[in-house]
């Protein structure tokens, strides 16, 4: 067992609003199963012991017996926890959903925080995203989970996916992040051609100075991320206002301000300092073509950031007991209702097969 670390008074409130996971409980360790009878809802907010540390992680579900979705949040530094509710509320009814604030973000970032020279590595997170799957199906009482991620959720997934296929019904993708290099160049040019277009002067001057990557300047990724903001919204529809105001037990000063510490130093390790943080390494051909599990790409027609011409490519090259690429109109880089609506829609259609796998059925989702 890990030596048990301090938790601060804001932490513990937050604990207090739901039963704990298991305080420091280890991901290979023995569980008291959370799920002893179909019927039976979980509602679980805690530290889990994954990958050396405590990492905070929720389990939603109004009915155990239904499969298991793990979401893996974009970013990085972005959990989706404190907006959980809000978003995802109403899928709990047909899903479980195991929700994971990665390491060096939010609630996990706040319990361990890392020295200003230690880094993240994808290896590193995907390794505490295999071992928080396995966990999952143990305590839940699964044979496998459904994989989601999106931005850079969806190049984590990914990698998780690869490194270990028997623990998924099936990938579910949105915003795939394919290529950093190949993606960003597309993305400059994409939206200097939009700048462009609009006689926006001061746009064209910043992209024309900024050039296309690889960058050596850590703030090279926003400028041009502002930009493409911009140029997005003018082809998609927002997500409500509300969406992503901080939850009950998480809208406090205190949590906004370990959130917020917790983005900056993921975003600075995605980046790097001088353009070799993880972001700049990603190519998820390198990991291959071959899918163990069905695969569903989910691709917004206005995203500017994982432009869909790369997403489309890396579809077209993979091989999958089966795999579908769905274009979703009105929709930029993020999250909105009609993307929602599209990876609930998906998660359906899985639903039956996932249920069946999970029961000794031996299939896998179509």
């Amino acid at each position: 067992m890990l030596k048990r670390l301090c938790i601060q008074p804001w932490l513990a409130a937050l604990i207090a609003i739901a039963p704990a996971v298991a305080a420091a409980q280890p991901a290979g360790g023995e569980l008291h199963p959370a799920c002893r009878a179909p019927g039976q809802p979980v509602h679980e907010k805690g530290f889990v012991a994954v990958g050396g540390i405590r990492q905070w992680v929720t389990i939603e579900g109004q009915d155990c017996a239904n499969p298991v979705v793990l979401m893996v949040h974009g970013g990085p530094g972005n959990p989706n926890t404190p907006f959980a509710a809000a978003l995802f509320g109403s899928w709990t009814k047909a899903f479980t959903l195991v929700q994971w604030d990665q390491r060096g973000a939010g609630m996990t970032y706040a319990e361990n925080k890392p020295s200003e020279d230690e880094a993240l590595t994808l290896a590193h997170l995907s390794q505490d995203g295999v071992e928080l799957a396995r966990h999952s199906t143990r305590r839940l009482g699964k044979h496998k989970v459904i994989l989601m991620g999106g931005s850079w959720g969806s190049a984590l997934a990914v990698h998780m996916a690869m490194a270990a296929p028997e623990l998924f019904h099936a990938y579910v993708g949105t915003a795939q992040l394919v290529n950093y290099q190949a993606g960003m160049a597309l993305s400059h040019a994409k939206t200097l051609g939009l700048a462009k277009a609009a006689g926006d002067a001061d746009g064209v001057a910043k992209l024309e100075k900024l050039g296309p990557p690889p960058w050596t300047d850590p703030r090279a990724f926003g400028v041009l991320r502002r930009l493409t903001r911009k140029y997005e919204a003018l082809g998609s529809d927002p997500a409500p206002k509300d969406w992503f105001a901080f939850g009950p037990g998480y809208d406090t000063p205190t949590y906004a301000a370990a959130y917020e510490a917790g983005e900056e130093y993921s975003f600075l390790n995605f980046v790097g300092l001088a353009g070799d943080g993880m972001g700049p390494k990603i190519d998820l051909r390198q990991l291959g073509l071959r899918f163990a599990m069905p695969v569903f790409l989910l691709q917004g027609e206005a995203d500017l950031v994982t432009p869909p011409e790369i997403s489309r490519a890396y579809f077209d090259a993979l091989h999958a007991p089966s795999k579908e690429f769905l274009p979703l109109a009105r929709t930029g880089h993020d999250p909105n209702p009609t993307v929602l609506d599209a990876q609930l829609r998906v998660l359906q259609r899985l639903r039956a097969t996932a249920l069946a796998a999970d029961a000794g059925e031996g299939r896998s989702a179509p």
